[in-house]
């Protein structure tokens, strides 16, 4: 029993995913950001932390942008 194209994914679909990836890592960045306001007294490993998870983010995002 061959199993051609059990998903059917349409523009519609991938346009809806990619807005909703692209919404949540927005919150992200944006909690990142506050994050660097709010401690005031970062040390090494938080500011690593932080643009570590920043950089991932801006990753995905460039990944959702080239995914057709």
């Amino acid at each position: 029993m061959a199993a051609d194209n059990i998903f059917s994914i349409t523009e519609d679909d991938l346009f809806k995913f990619k807005h909703d990836i692209k919404n949540q890592l927005s919150n992200i960045q944006l909690a990142l950001e506050g994050l660097k306001f709010e401690c005031e007294d970062t040390n090494e490993d938080l500011q690593l932390y932080i643009s570590s998870l920043s950089e991932s983010a801006r990753k995905i995002d460039i990944l959702i942008d080239n995914f057709k």
